[in-house]
């Protein structure tokens, strides 16, 4: 059994077991971060692009709990020389965990701490954990080769940005879907700031006659992919 708790914005906490796998972990700054965000100790975090609504808190966890971060190069050097413990890859990147595997696929976005106008490239993540298959997309616009995503292995469960302005906004995500073929997707990347609002009676119209499950996540809410 697996566990997607999500943690607000882009953040979310994928746990089988003793593994909790923490992606894009903005939670000091976050709004919705909810209060199960402070204290989790990962064994792995996962960091799609260096913006400071993603990369956030992964350099402090890192160092709390001696976990690595898996991210772009040129991301990772950067991480590496605050402090933390880095995995660094690029774009096709694969590595094996003990809780399953990690592969790195290209997003359409940009990347940048605040004080270094570009670092790296962003990412998306393909993540196998317990039998399961969870695609977190970071930030991203629609892409054709998403098509191959969908093609590299059945997905369960695909986390997609749906705020629009500075990523795909809804109707791209319902798109992507059709792409990545996934049974259930989970919206993120919406409401954490004024401009990329979407309500929850509009995402259910937009999905209404899909082939997939939409499920809505409010921060701290979880959900069980049996």
């Amino acid at each position: 059994m697996v566990e997607i708790e999500y943690l607000g914005h882009s953040a979310f906490a994928l746990r089988h077991g003793k593994d909790i796998v923490l992606i894009d972990p903005f939670i000091n700054g976050n709004p919705q971060a909810p209060s199960s965000a402070i204290g989790i100790k990962p064994t792995l975090i996962l960091v799609s692009h260096a913006h400071s609504d993603h990369s956030g808190d992964a350099v402090e966890i890192s160092k709390r709990c001696g976990c690595p971060v898996l991210t772009t190069f040129e991301v990772g050097n950067r991480m590496a020389e605050m402090g933390a413990s880095v995995i660094s890859a690029h774009i096709g990147g694969e590595f094996e965990f003990p809780f399953g595997r990690v592969k790195l696929f290209q997003a359409v976005h940009s990347s940048s701490f605040d004080d270094i106008n570009s670092v790296g490239v962003p990412c998306s993540f393909l993540i196998e954990i317990g039998g399961k298959v969870v695609y977190h997309a970071g930030d991203t616009a629609l892409f054709g080769d998403m098509r191959l995503i969908g093609e590299e292995i059945p997905i369960d469960v695909a986390m997609l940005p749906v705020g629009g302005v500075f990523t795909m906004g809804l109707k791209d995500a319902v798109r992507a879907m059709s792409f990545l073929r996934a049974k259930v997707m989970v919206p993120m990347h919406y409401g954490t700031f004024e401009g990329i609002f979407v309500s929850e009676d509009r995402m259910n119209q937009c999905c209404a006659n899909s082939s997939f499950q939409l499920a809505i996540l409010r921060p701290g809410q979880r959900l069980t992919v049996p």
